[in-house]
């Protein structure tokens, strides 16, 4: 198929991942009933993408959160993820 994806890294949890999920989780950034949202935006932040792409504006593309994880990147030293939608990044 033209224009599909092929290669891909598939990006694992780690003890790192896990403990910024709970902060995420824990700051209010994102309810706990959603932890696996927390969990993407915490593997995106640990493994230094640059953006999150998401249609999620119920937990993730939303301004508390992308807030929220500013500050939580900001006060551990970790990279600044821009949290966008897709047609935003274009």
């Amino acid at each position: 198929m033209k224009g599909s994806i092929t290669k891909f890294i598939v990006l694992s949890v780690s003890d790192e991942v896990e403990e910024l999920a709970r902060e995420i989780i824990q700051r209010g950034a994102i309810n706990v009933s959603y932890s696996e949202d927390a969990y993407h935006v915490a593997i995106a932040i640990i493994n230094e993408m640059d953006f999150l792409l998401s249609w999620n504006f119920r937990h993730i593309v939303r301004k508390k959160t992308k807030d929220i994880v500013r500050m939580i990147s900001s006060l551990k030293n970790l990279r600044q993820i821009e949290i966008l939608t897709p047609a935003e990044l274009l």
